[in-house]
């Protein structure tokens, strides 16, 4: 009864916050504040109120929803387990057998301090008929690509 009481004026008052917010040109606003404070009347007359009344002073209750975050927990801990693992056992036997080939470390970038083991070979000055590309050319051909 008290429930019921409560859920009624708080929507009037809503519906109050409404009109004032309607009267100062906000109609977008006052339309959100209506829908919001017709949905505890909504509930009372649905009967969820008196439902989670019930609920909320019912053991069995309480007990169900230990149950229902003992469950979730599980699943929560079993799935954080399964992802440090790398997967289900039979991902795991099929990375085992297969051979993946080992990672190659790019080369330096960094050019050395000393000489290097090649020779130092300066490209042929390009004749005026060539295109510009013979830049790039030289510049390919001194990274080695």
């Amino acid at each position: 009864m008290i429930a019921e009481t409560v859920c009624s004026a708080v929507s009037a008052a809503g519906l109050g916050i409404a009109v004032i917010t309607a009267y100062r040109k906000r109609f977008l606003a006052a339309a959100r504040i209506a829908a919001y404070s017709l949905v505890p009347v909504g509930l009372v007359m649905t009967g969820v109120v008196d439902w989670l009344a019930d609920t909320a002073f019912s053991p069995t209750a309480w007990a169900g929803f230990a149950v229902l975050g003992l469950s979730w927990v599980l699943f929560a801990t079993t799935r954080t387990v399964e992802r440090r693992r790398g997967g289900s056992r039979k991902e795991r036997k099929a990375a085992r057998t297969a051979t993946a080939p080992e990672a190659v470390a790019p080369r330096a970038s960094a050019p050395s301090l000393g000489q290097g083991t090649r020779p130092a070979t300066r490209p042929a000055p390009a004749s005026r008929g060539d295109d510009d590309f013979s830049d790039i050319e030289a510049i390919l051909k001194k990274h080695g690509i």
